[in-house]
């Protein structure tokens, strides 16, 4: 394939935002010149950085051609990204985060992952997170949730738990991405990308490797940003909820009414979408009303009128034995029943 001019088009383009990343910069571009497939471009987005992440940029550029640099004003994210997709000129997108490093094999597997089955519109990887000193119980239950993950089934299964790929993981195909785009709204422009992909049928899956290292620090738009805040994706949740699963009904059968099941009860109000009965455990709440609601056993579940349910409850271990017992009672996920958190 051939750019204007006469130039060969790199199989692969990197998609690279970059705000105030001057410390950290460098060796993300170093692990992306290192990778075994030679055949990239890196187009850099320069957020209006207020550091010297333009000039750290603009010398890797010097060095290198196939990084590629974009100056902005400082416009956020999504802008960045957007102005850095219509820059891209290979077929394969690749994100990445100016503090995050590129295993060396990272650009081979994904694209040849994406060769051999041309029915995935993208693929993301699993990750490390790093530095592991630093490194919360929390985050280290997330990594090892992603890590479960590992094909298009479990991806579509654990949407509504979290978003099921850590974005800088992703690497989409161009037309697919062109087609829907970044989108500034209430919530993370990643989980949102993903709902809305597989809103519109297509399909996502994860090259069970870890190719990425994903930085955690106070810097990262997860801790100082409310677009990431738990209250947000809970909004994002119910959106993609009522427009999807619950579509066809206004009313569903909630598992759990701790503070995951109250938070999306309360997000799903907001669409109309309001439960029929409350599954729990806690034998003082069986029998009794939450604001109008019966409380019920799970036993009590194939006697109710069937209603989609939405399973909410915090943790692998009970989300895995409310699959068994939903399962053993003839209901099929994503049919019948979702798992959120």
């Amino acid at each position: 394939m051939l750019c204007q001019g006469g130039a060969v088009s790199p199989k692969v383009s990197i998609l690279l935002p970059a705000f105030d990343a001057a410390e950290t910069l460098a060796a993300a571009l170093r692990s992306i010149q290192r990778q075994t497939e030679t055949s990239w471009e890196c187009v850099v987005v320069d957020d209006g950085s207020r550091d010297a992440t333009l000039e750290v940029a603009q010398r890797w550029a010097r060095a290198d051609a196939r990084f590629r640099i974009v100056a902005s004003p400082h416009l956020g994210i999504v802008s960045a990204l957007t102005i850095g997709l219509t820059e891209c000129r290979a077929p394969l997108v690749a994100r990445m985060d100016a503090d995050d490093l590129m295993q060396r094999r990272r650009l081979e597997r994904q694209q040849r992952w994406l060769s051999d089955e041309p029915r995935l519109a993208g693929v993301g990887s699993h990750v490390r997170l790093f530095p592991r000193a630093s490194i919360s119980d929390g985050l280290r239950s997330y990594e090892r949730w992603l890590t479960a993950i590992r094909s298009s089934a479990d991806v579509r299964r654990e949407l509504f738990v979290e978003c099921p790929i850590a974005h800088p993981t992703l690497m989409i195909r161009r037309e697919a991405l062109l087609g829907l785009g970044y989108r500034d709204c209430a919530w993370p422009e990643d989980y949102d990308l993903v709902q809305r992909m597989l809103e519109h049928g297509l399909e996502l899956s994860v090259v069970p490797e870890r190719l990425l290292h994903w930085r955690d620090g106070p810097a990262r738009l997860s801790r100082s940003s409310a677009r990431y805040s738990l209250s947000a994706f809970v909004a994002c949740k119910a959106h993609f909820l009522a427009r999807g699963f619950l579509r066809d009904s206004d009313t569903y059968i909630l598992w759990g009414f701790g503070d995951t099941g109250k938070a999306l009860a309360e997000g799903l109000a907001q669409h109309g979408k309001k439960p029929s009965a409350i599954v729990e455990l806690h034998p003082g709440r069986l029998g009794q009303l939450i604001r109008g609601v019966r409380v019920v056993a799970p036993d009590a579940l194939p006697s109710l009128p069937r209603r989609p349910l939405v399973a909410s409850v915090a943790g692998i271990v009970p989300r895995t034995e409310i699959r068994e017992a939903l399962a053993s009672m003839g209901f099929v996920e994503l049919r019948d029943f979702v798992c959120a958190a």
